[in-house]
C-alpha cells in the first residue's frame, strides 16, 4: 500500500503495466463496468445497484461488472459471480479525519480502475466522496454515471462541482411523481421505471417459503419490517403492531431483521425472525405487510401485489415517504398510519386483516431491463 501511494505520488514509477497515456489516465479500457453503491440505513443503493447489474450481465455474459463499495455484505454477491473491493466507511477507521479517508478512498479506487480497465463507473449514492471525485475526474476514457434518486435542488447538500465530474445522471423511477423544477447541470438524464431485485418468476413458492420459515400452511402470516425499535419495549411501535397482531387466532409474525442491523431478541410464541437477503424472496408465503415507506420495500411489495400497512418515516430528509405510501391507498392495496399510537396501530391492523384493502396487483415494470440495455449501449459505443 505504500509503493503504491508512492506511485500515485509521483515518487516511484508504476510498473509498465499501469502506465498511462499523456491523453488519459488508462492505456486501455475492456467490456467492463466499476459500480459504487454505498452503505446508508439499510440495503437502497446496494440492492438497485446489484439489480441493475444481474439484468446486464443477463442480456451480455461476456460483460464484467466489479463492485467497489462500503458495503460489508459481499458475500451476496457470489451468487451472482459479481467480484468485489471493499473499503469501509470512516467511522469505522480510529483517529481519522475526513481527509485521511478520503485520501485512502482515492488510493483503492485508482488502484481499482488500474487493474480491471473499466470503461464505465456507476455511482448509486446520495453524496458523491471528495476521494471518489479526485480519482475519477482526469479519466477521459471513462464513462462516468451517478445514479440518484430525487431531484438536484438549490441549497441541496452535495460537494460542490460535484456533478460535473459526470457525464449522465440516472433517475430510477418512483411511484411518486416528482415534478418539481431541477438546478440545471446540463447532464445527460436517463430515466427508468422503479428498480427491484428480483422478478416474480425468481420468489418461492408459498409451500416452500412456508417451510422454510417454519410456518403452517393454513395459519395468516403477516411479515413486518419496520427497522430500528426495541421489541421488548411494550411502548414501541413494533412490540404495539406484534400484540396488535397476535390477538388474532391462527396468526403467525414474520420480523425482518437487516443482514447490516442488531439482532432482535425477542421469545413471543407464532413470532419468527429472517436474516436473509433478499427477504422479498418469500413474499408468497405471506397474505400481509407492515412496513415504513422505503423506495425498495414499498415497490417490491407493490410488484408483488401483498396487502400493506404503511408506517412512512416522517424524517427522513430526501425521501418523502408519506406520499410514496399514500400512492398505495389511491391504489386500493394499502393503508397508511401516519401517527402511530396504541390505537392507531390496531386499527390499522383491523383494515388490513380485513376486507379495506385488495390483492390485486398494480401494473408493475422492472426497470432494469430497460435501464440495463441503454448502458450496454453507451458501453458498446466506447469500444
Amino acid at each position: 500500500m505504500f509503493m503504491i501511494g508512492l506511485e500515485l505520488l509521483g515518487m516511484k514509477a508504476q510498473p509498465a503495466a499501469l502506465q498511462v497515456s499523456e491523453t488519459g489516465r488508462e492505456l486501455r479500457t475492456g467490456n467492463c463496468i466499476v459500480m459504487f453503491p454505498t452503505n446508508g440505513v439499510g440495503f437502497g443503493h446496494f440492492t438497485r445497484m446489484l439489480a441493475l447489474a444481474k439484468r446486464m450481465k443477463q442480456q451480455d455474459p461476456t460483460l464484467e461488472i466489479i463492485f467497489f463499495t462500503t458495503m460489508p455484505t459481499l458475500h451476496l454477491l457470489k451468487p451472482y459471480g459479481i467480484p468485489a473491493h471493499h473499503i469501509s466507511g470512516p467511522k469505522y477507521f480510529k483517529g481519522f479525519e475526513s481527509r485521511d479517508w478520503n485520501a485512502l478512498l482515492e488510493e483503492q479506487l485508482t488502484l481499482c480502475f488500474e487493474t480491471h480497465k473499466p470503461s464505465m463507473f456507476i455511482f448509486d449514492g446520495a453524496f458523491p466522496y471528495r476521494g471518489m471525485l479526485k480519482a475519477i475526474q482526469d479519466r477521459s476514457s471513462l464513462k462516468k454515471i451517478w445514479m440518484r434518486r430525487g431531484m438536484f435542488k438549490k441549497g441541496a447538500r452535495i460537494p460542490v462541482d460535484s456533478i460535473q465530474h459526470f457525464d449522465t445522471i440516472i433517475r430510477p423511477g418512483d411511484a411518486i411523481d416528482y415534478s418539481e423544477k431541477e438546478v440545471e447541470h446540463g447532464l445527460e438524464i436517463l430515466h427508468s421505471s422503479p428498480i427491484i431485485l428480483l422478478d416474480e418468476d425468481e420468489l418461492l413458492s408459498r409451500e416452500k417459503a412456508r417451510y422454510r420459515l417454519g410456518i403452517p400452511l393454513d395459519c395468516r402470516a403477516v411479515y413486518v419490517q419496520l427497522g430500528a425499535g426495541q421489541i421488548n419495549d411494550i411502548s414501541s411501535e413494533i412490540r404495539m403492531t406484534v400484540d396488535a397482531l397476535l390477538k388474532h387466532e391462527n396468526l403467525h409474525v414474520i420480523l425482518g431483521e437487516s443482514m447490516i442491523g442488531l439482532r432482535i431478541e425477542i421469545d413471543l410464541p407464532n413470532v419468527h425472525i429472517i436474516r436473509d437477503y433478499p427477504n422479498s424472496q418469500y413474499f408468497n408465503g405471506f397474505d400481509a405487510v407492515v412496513q415504513a415507506g422505503g423506495y425498495n420495500s414499498f415497490h417490491e411489495t407493490r410488484a408483488f401485489g401483498l396487502p400493506a400497512l404503511f408506517y412512512p418515516n416522517m424524517e427522513t430528509g430526501m425521501d418523502n415517504q408519506l406520499a410514496r405510501c399514500r400512492i398505495a391507498e389511491k391504489e386500493g392495496w394499502g393503508y397508511v398510519v401516519e401517527e402511530r399510537t396504541q390505537e392507531t396501530i390496531h386499527e390499522g391492523i383491523e383494515m388490513l386483516l380485513g376486507e379495506s384493502v385488495s390483492k390485486l396487483k398494480p401494473d408493475f415494470s422492472n426497470g432494469g431491463y430497460t435501464l440495463g440495455e441503454k448502458l450496454l449501449n453507451k458501453l458498446g459505443e466506447s469500444k
